[in-house]
């Protein structure tokens, strides 16, 4: 027996159970590591498949960043979709999750940047402003915190805090002479103690010196002073405001004036208030003006769309800041045909 099996006492009998026992625990060991990437893959295809679906919750996000390393800016990436589909709330949520996880300050700062412009698209000013402070107590030349504490100002209406903003950017080099402008606009539009006719005086001669805030002042005018409007219509560029005309009320129109204008006569012939012009070099206006000289009435009108000149979106509305850029004073107008009022609701009766 002793020739045929190692004695519990033998040296041979010690190292073979040794490797015995390390042979088992590794097995053991390999099997678990596999049953546990296994569940691990299965769990980040179910989550894959629920992204797919778009139904990825705030909590899975953490859970992709803290389980499975996946790289932060691929975290960030999907985080969009919630901005993409206009849920505001949830991106926050994931933001503001994943900011209490990331250590390094360089991803905490791209974070709170984010945060702090989810907040100002959802409407969320003062919470968005907060944000942005907080960026500039760690990094005070981040000029982006800078830029949309001045787009916050602006919507509060606090110029005189716009207005410092402003030349903290230009001591960063940055180029605001723009921005310059059309707070300084706003300001007075906005001053409580001149009045309207001190207003339209002021704008006037701003306008005189930079016809970069034309619409604003001619927005103004035509609210509050027509007749300064109507006798310095030379001064404007009547083909960049075609919608505002388009729009006016025909009692506040100087048809005398308008006479003295081949722009405005064709506008006006074409709306149909009048009938002097024969023809027009804007094609929209020709057609209009063809149409009513004619014995057959078609039903038709000028609808206006706006074009930022910066970043190429279209807009139905006109703004003096681009919503999607941020761009100033940056909306060219442009005129398009459509069905009349009338005709479109007929439809309905």
């Amino acid at each position: 027996m002793n020739g045929l099996f190692f004695d519990y006492r033998d040296p041979l009998f010690g190292i073979f159970a040794i490797f015995a026992l390390i042979f088992i625990v590794s097995f053991l060991t390999h099997a678990y590591n596999l049953y546990i990437e296994r569940k691990s893959r299965k769990e980040y295809r179910k989550l894959l498949k629920k992204f797919e679906l778009g139904n990825l919750k705030e909590d899975d996000y953490i859970h992709l960043y803290t389980t499975y390393n996946l790289p932060f800016d691929s975290i960030i990436l999907l985080a969009s979709s919630f901005l993409h589909k206009g849920d505001y709330n949830k991106a926050i949520s994931v933001y503001l999750a994943l900011l209490e996880h990331v250590k390094d300050q360089t991803k905490k700062e791209e974070l709170l940047e984010l945060l702090g412009n989810t907040y100002l698209k959802g409407g969320f000013l003062q919470r968005s402003k907060d944000i942005y402070l907080k960026i500039l107590k760690f990094s005070s030349h981040n000029k982006t915190a800078l830029k949309n504490l001045l787009v916050i100002s602006e919507k509060l209406k606090n110029y005189p805090t716009a207005l410092d903003i402003i030349e903290s950017l230009k001591e960063l080099n940055s180029d605001v002479d723009t921005e310059l402008v059309y707070i300084n606009t706003l300001k007075v539009i906005d001053d409580s103690i001149l009045s309207f006719e001190q207003k339209s005086l002021k704008l006037l001669e701003m306008y005189k010196e930079n016809n970069l805030i034309q619409r604003l002042v001619i927005e103004f005018l035509l609210k509050y002073n027509k007749s300064l409007f109507w006798n310095n219509i030379n001064l404007f560029d009547p083909k960049s405001v075609i919608d505002l005309l388009w729009y006016l009320d025909f009692n506040d129109i100087d048809f005398n004036i308008v006479e003295t204008n081949q722009f405005l006569t064709d506008v006006y012939t074409a709306k149909g208030h009048i009938n002097i012009s024969k023809e027009s070099e804007l094609f929209e206006l020709a057609i209009l003006i063809s149409t009513n000289n004619s014995s057959t009435k078609v039903n038709i009108d000028l609808n206006f769309d706006f074009i930022c000149s910066k970043c190429k979106k279209l807009h139905p509305i006109y703004d003096s800041r681009c919503p999607h850029c941020n761009s100033i004073l940056t909306f060219n107008v442009k005129a398009q045909l459509t069905k009349g009022y009338y005709e479109k609701n007929s439809s309905l009766q």
